[in-house]
């Protein structure tokens, strides 16, 4: 039985599955707009909304890869059982 880590899954999805590839280049892209905002010594409001904004679509995001992620290995578990 092949027991495939998280990570070489997600490695394996970017490369195969071209929607977890959106997903993470999302994902990618809010983080990089996170750090871009908490270099900042100070926020204005308008900052602090847009941070709490891309913090939960940085979340919703990772839970929708974690999804792929998990269904990749229930389709392992499956086929090792057959």
């Amino acid at each position: 039985m092949v027991n495939l880590k998280e990570e070489e899954i997600r490695k394996m999805l970017l490369e195969k599955n071209e929607e977890f590839r959106k997903l993470y280049e999302l994902h990618q892209k809010c983080e990089e707009k996170l750090k871009e905002i908490q270099s900042k010594p100070y926020l204005t409001e308008e900052e602090k909304m847009e941070e709490k904004r891309l913090k939960k679509e940085k979340l919703g995001l990772k839970d929708k890869m974690q999804v792929f992620v998990n269904k990749f290995k229930m389709g392992m578990e499956k086929n090792a059982n057959s």
